[in-house]
């Protein structure tokens, strides 16, 4: 990450990490033991690294999330069981602040709880990217993919222009190598990241406060109902989203037999 660029001081960054007791494919998930401490901790004391931000919340719906983030003396806040996604919880978090935050300036950046080993570049990388394009009502994050990994719809596809404007996101592949014999055509990841033609979306999200507040006034979207795919009912509103490119991505959590291939990169890097 290009650390040149410093932080807008008038700017308070709150990370909030969701975490949701129940979940389809791994219910517990954020208390399950990666070493001798839980996920939800190993993803709050990774988000801690970065130098950034004001203030870190989990916000759960659950009295033992709550209770083990107190355990270990982090900052969690109690929101409602009904929130259909990671978004309105967001929202709720900022809503009880109150006055405690500044709408006009401050922004807030969503942690996926599920990403334990979570890279300091990357949380900033989004940050700076937001607070350098305040134009931009949402940053988010990107790495390149092959293209066999393009073909998955279950590995979400970004592409963007030359500034980093998100043009659109999609479970399809896109763009679509209808042409083998392009210039273009790419079947394995370049290490020049430049010349890479797939990206896959990393779920992270930073937001203009003020915008997050309006969010659930936004109109549906045709495209959000048809990919499956929130961000797409800003794109389709009109609104801006910026993509902050990661040379990598931590490996996330999603299923149970997940837990012993981030058990063993953290081996690797000595952390456990």
């Amino acid at each position: 990450m290009n650390s040149n660029h410093s932080i807008n001081s008038e700017s308070k960054v709150i990370a909030v990490i969701p975490a949701r007791y129940g979940s389809t494919r791994f219910p517990g998930k954020p208390l399950t033991k990666i070493g001798t401490k839980t996920m939800i901790r190993w993803t709050y004391e990774s988000t801690a690294l970065c130098k950034n931000l004001s203030n870190i919340i989990v916000a759960t719906d659950d009295q033992r999330i709550y209770d083990e983030v107190t355990s270990f003396g982090g900052q969690v806040m109690m929101t409602s069981s009904n929130h259909p996604t990671g978004t309105d919880r967001i929202i709720e978090v900022v809503q009880n602040l109150g006055d405690k935050v500044n709408p006009a300036s401050d922004v807030v950046i969503n942690i996926q709880g599920d990403e334990p080993g979570i890279e300091t570049e990357l949380i900033e990388g989004v940050i700076e990217q937001k607070l350098k394009n305040r134009n931009w009502v949402i940053t988010t994050a990107a790495v390149p993919m092959s293209q066999t990994e393009a073909t998955d719809p279950n590995r979400v596809k970004v592409i963007f222009d030359q500034n980093g404007r998100a043009m659109y996101f999609s479970r399809a592949m896109i763009p679509h190598p209808f042409k083998s014999d392009s210039p273009f055509y790419q079947k394995e990841i370049s290490e020049n990241k430049s010349d890479n033609v797939y990206y896959r979306h990393l779920g992270m999200y930073c937001y203009n406060i003020d915008f997050l507040l309006q969010y659930g006034s936004l109109p549906l979207s045709s495209w959000e109902s048809l990919e499956s795919l929130e961000q797409l009912r800003v794109m389709q509103t009109g609104y801006e989203i910026g993509i902050f490119v990661a040379d990598k991505a931590t490996l996330s959590i999603d299923r149970p037999e997940d837990v012993s291939f981030v058990e063993a990169e953290f081996v690797k890097r000595g952390w456990i």
